[in-house]
């Protein structure tokens, strides 16, 4: 019992270090609310996602649901692209305990190499009413300099004369 309550105000100290953006109460009567997190790709420095997701503060288990939104804001380079996973499983590049009970969210992110996207899935480790919840959000490539790049014969940015 005492390793369930330091585990507790473990999380409740952790709740202060995270990159919320907006927390909305879902009503007056309830203890949930909608939490927006900002999240930068850690191996892909100008692209954030925007992850919502209920919190319940009385209950040992967070809801499932969650949406993600990622955009570039900020330059994306080739040599960015050269470190991440290019399988189609791709890499978890955020994860957050939503339970006492082992259930989390993460967010994998899959490059489309094909189509020059990379691909966020955000995804519960439990199923919740008979479903995985997930959502999904696309970064173009188009345009930014990893794109730009990448369509030169040597893959090296042309330098004026």
């Amino acid at each position: 019992m005492n390793k369930l309550l330091c585990l507790l105000l473990c999380a409740l100290a952790l709740t202060g270090c995270s990159d919320d953006v907006g927390k909305v109460s879902l009503g007056l009567f309830t203890t949930k609310d909608v939490v927006i997190v900002a999240k930068k790709d850690p191996k892909i420095a100008g692209v954030t996602c925007h992850i919502s997701h209920i919190e319940a503060d009385l209950d040992f288990s967070d809801p499932s649901d969650m949406s993600i939104a990622c955009r570039q804001t900020g330059a994306i380079a080739l040599q960015d692209l050269a470190t991440i996973d290019k399988s189609k499983n791709g890499e978890v590049v955020f994860k957050e305990s939503k339970s006492i009970l082992f259930k989390s969210l993460k967010v994998r992110r899959i490059y489309d190499q094909e189509h020059q996207t990379l691909i966020y899935l955000s995804y519960s480790t439990k199923e919740s009413s008979g479903s995985h919840h997930h959502s999904i959000s696309t970064v173009p490539l188009y345009g930014s300099k990893a794109w730009q790049q990448q369509q030169l014969p040597d893959g090296l940015p042309k330098t004026k004369d």
